[in-house]
């Protein structure tokens, strides 16, 4: 389910079929484990993700290398814990498998540019996720 989520939500936006990215599942010790030394909060989490890009087309080296070379795009890294996302879906009274996409989609689209910290930023983030969620038959 994670993969096809993920493809079906990359063709939302547009992104090139050879769009590469990680998805890697772990414990909830281990998430906590990354939240806190990435992040600096000792607490577990549903999802963390690594961008490679970071939206500043500003670079001082240049086109990256995947432009140069004509690869695929790698746009990052996702550190999902099921255990939580159990957790989460016993908490918001809707399955596991929505509080997985869910937190698929959610670290997708950080990994995509898309953040929530900002309020007119939010407004723009969490309306495409429920988007790509219903599009996609995963609703509440």
């Amino acid at each position: 389910m994670v993969k096809d989520l993920v493809e079906f939500a990359g063709k939302q936006l547009h992104l090139k079929e050879d769009t590469e990215m990680s998805i890697t599942f772990v414990t909830k010790e281990r998430i906590r484990e990354i939240n806190n030394q990435y992040r600096n909060v000792d607490r577990a989490t549903d999802v963390i993700s690594f961008a490679i890009e970071d939206g500043d087309d500003d670079s001082e080296f240049g086109e990256p290398l995947e432009a140069l070379a004509d690869l695929p795009r790698n746009i990052g890294d996702l550190f999902i814990s099921p255990a939580i996302a159990q957790e989460q879906a016993e908490r918001y009274g809707h399955s596991f498998a929505r509080e997985l996409g869910y937190t698929t989609v959610h670290g997708f689209l950080h990994l995509n540019g898309y953040d929530h910290i900002k309020k007119a930023d939010e407004a723009v983030m969490i309306p495409l996720q429920e988007r790509i969620l219903e599009a996609y038959g995963l609703t509440r």
